[in-house]
């Protein structure tokens, strides 16, 4: 069974221990020298970049997000002893865990070390899938004469090149495609390397609950359970013509996810699918204007982004999240593809007059997607020369922002928020 040590990338045979380094950290497996799909997560990527740069935050829990009423964007692994999770309300992340240092999250940030993890995996091979800012699939075959030694061993080295040179920790999983490769990075964090081979696929997954499989969430898990299927296993004994049958094509890729089966190729070239940007209120807002108010200042920072890409859309969505953290989201579909943000706000305005009713709200949030080329966007319109002069007034904007800075042109409604 191929072994090796994941410190000096000496092969270790049947030892259980380094016989070069005498490390612990041994890795074997009968599928070792074989397998080239790997999926990599950064390890509680944001609050490992604050510990790095605060050294007294070491040995502390630590929490990153925003304010009472925000959620926690991450927290490390000490917190998590406490309960606390990603996504949980600030408030009760608070009450889990009161004596946790707190810090705001530093996007930008965070994007430059995703960036400098991002050019190591280029170093190994070109078929990098970025999925987050913090994780990614990569495909090495074909790559072990170019490295000299094989997939398992330059995954080790870019491992600890990433400890060294940037000073947090990933968690790697080796696997036959990337549904394999995705579950394997979970089963040994942090600064884990998990192997899960074809062969052993189908019994492994046999006894996880359905909600293991992508894309099957809560409502979805319910449904099948009320069908009999509750656990992966009860998927296998199915007939895979059945599950077609019952679920379309979502039964063929339940059969076959099943047992392991994953055809999906590593995309470097993966689309982004939509540009977003929400806030959370310090305080409850039901009133019309003040939600139009923000509602403006997210439609500029989508529509920022959307220009800074180079990239347009033609789907608006509108989100809402309630007093009592029900999420609502309208949509509305454009004619044309648009990247300006006075046609973000108007069809995102529209959404929001039909939810004024009374309720509370605690966050809102605009996104365009059906993304295209910034080319595609926002043609003339022959009929309405009014749009047209909105249009060109509002990259005039943005070059005077450009030379002079985002405050130096302010709308309406943005001043009367400075008020």
């Amino acid at each position: 069974m191929a072994a090796f040590c994941r410190d000096c990338l000496s092969d270790a045979g049947s030892a259980a221990r380094c016989p070069s380094c005498f490390s612990p950290r041994v890795i074997r497996h009968p599928e070792l020298d074989t397998l080239t799909i790997c999926h990599v997560d950064c390890d509680a990527f944001y609050a490992t970049i604050e510990k790095r740069d605060d050294p007294t935050l070491a040995d502390k829990p630590l929490i990153v997000g925003g304010g009472k009423r925000g959620v926690v964007s991450t927290c490390c692994y000490i917190a998590r002893t406490f309960g606390v999770r990603s996504a949980m309300p600030m408030f009760e992340a608070r009450k889990l865990c009161p004596h946790a240092a707190i810090v705001r999250p530093d996007m930008e940030k965070y994007a430059g070390v995703s960036r400098e993890v991002r050019a190591l995996m280029l170093q190994m091979t070109p078929q990098v899938e970025p999925i987050s800012i913090d994780e990614a699939f990569m495909d090495l075959s074909g790559t072990s004469r170019l490295h000299g030694m094989s997939p398992a061993k330059v995954l080790a080295r870019f491992s600890a090149q990433v400890e060294r040179q940037i000073g947090i920790t990933v968690s790697i999983g080796l696997a036959a495609n990337k549904f394999l490769a995705k579950i394997a990075s979970d089963m040994d964090k942090p600064r884990g390397f998990a192997v899960l081979g074809q062969a052993e696929a189908a019994a492994f997954l046999a006894d996880k609950p359905v909600t293991l499989i992508y894309g099957v969430g809560r409502v979805a898990a319910q449904r099948f359970a009320k069908d009999g299927f509750r656990l992966i296993a009860d998927f296998q004994r199915a007939d895979e013509r059945e599950l077609m049958r019952r679920y379309g094509a979502e039964g063929q890729r339940l059969a076959r996810l099943a047992r392991g089966i994953d055809v999906r190729p590593v995309d470097p070239v993966r689309e982004r699918k939509s540009v977003s940007a929400e806030n959370t209120f310090a305080t409850d807002i039901s009133s019309f204007r003040p939600l139009e108010k923000r509602l403006w200042a997210a439609a500029e920072e989508v529509s920022d982004r959307l220009k800074e890409k180079h990239l347009s859309g033609s789907t608006v969505t509108l989100k809402l999240k309630t007093a009592d953290f029900r999420i609502l989201t309208r949509a509305r579909s454009l004619e044309n593809p648009t990247q300006l943000a006075g046609k973000i706000f108007g069809a995102a305005r529209e959404l929001l007059e039909r939810e004024i009713n009374g309720t509370r709200y605690r966050l809102l949030g605009v996104g365009v997607s059906a993304l295209a080329d910034a080319e595609d966007a926002d043609p003339a319109d022959l009929i309405d020369r009014s749009g047209e002069r909105r249009a060109a007034a509002e990259r005039a904007m943005d070059r005077v922002r450009g030379k002079f800075g985002h405050e130096a042109v302010v709308k309406g409604l943005a001043l009367e928020e400075k008020d």
